[in-house]
């Protein structure tokens, strides 16, 4: 696993542990690959929603043992029915493709009643332009990049009191935080 893609894992477990038998969303959560661990760990409830039903197809065979604790909900997360409030929502590699982050960031902050644990890519002089050809030129995929001033904007205005950013290499982990949120 990538040092990134490990990164973000671990925050979400580190977050999710820090409830008791957390309720948790997926945003864009695709074969349900950090569902499993959550799940493992004692989510009371996991709700992956994914425009992909092959990723969701994925996602029932590996979480098939937890089928009474998971729903999974194949659409657009602004306008797919998910019943809330969630301890823990989770959008892990979901913001580099998504053009209108305030919408999303906005549902996540009505859907949630404690914490976000998200990643976001940032521009790179190493990784920029070679993102850019491949994803925008090559294959029409528009990909975006943020800052950290503008990820504290898009989290408070989304109702987060509390937003911890963590840098790497090529982006932001963001732990966004409801006021009086357990962790």
């Amino acid at each position: 696993m990538r040092p990134g893609l490990f990164d973000r894992r671990e925050l979400a477990l580190s977050v999710a542990y820090d409830y008791e038998a957390p309720s948790v969303l997926d945003v864009g959560g695709g074969s349900g690959r950090i569902g499993e661990p959550l799940l493992e760990q004692g989510a009371s409830r996991y709700v992956d929603v994914d425009l992909s039903d092959t990723m969701l197809d994925l996602a029932r065979e590996r979480l098939g043992r937890f089928a009474e604790r998971i729903e999974l909900i194949q659409g657009d997360f602004l306008s797919a029915p998910v019943d809330g409030p969630f301890d823990v929502v989770l959008a892990l590699g979901y913001f580099d493709y998504i053009g209108d982050a305030e919408l999303h960031t906005r549902r996540m902050g009505e859907l949630c009643a404690g914490s976000v644990v998200a990643s976001f890519p940032r521009w790179t002089w190493s990784k920029g332009p070679i993102r850019k050809v491949r994803y925008e030129l090559i294959n029409n995929c528009p990909i975006f990049d943020y800052t950290a001033s503008g990820l504290h904007t898009l989290f408070g205005d989304a109702g987060f009191e509390h937003v911890d950013l963590r840098e790497g290499k090529s982006g932001f982990l963001v732990h966004a935080q409801k006021s009086g949120a357990t962790s």
